[in-house]
């Protein structure tokens, strides 16, 4: 199969020898890592959620 060099993946970054773009192996968990920060403890409190349920008032 021929290699095309006129396509470039910019989602896999040019890194120096002996570098991971893994960072799974930095982590103390396994998995995917969380996009907010690992400083999110879950479940949040409801008062601290901006959530408004909505209301539905049928006319009549």
């Amino acid at each position: 199969m021929a290699v095309s060099h006129h396509r470039h993946d910019s989602g896999w970054p040019e890194l120096p020898e002996g570098e991971h773009a893994v960072t799974e192996l930095s982590s103390a968990r396994s998995g995917g890592l969380s996009p907010f920060g690992e400083v999110i403890e879950l479940p949040l409190p409801a008062e601290d959620l901006p959530y408004l349920h909505p209301i539905t008032v049928p006319n009549r």
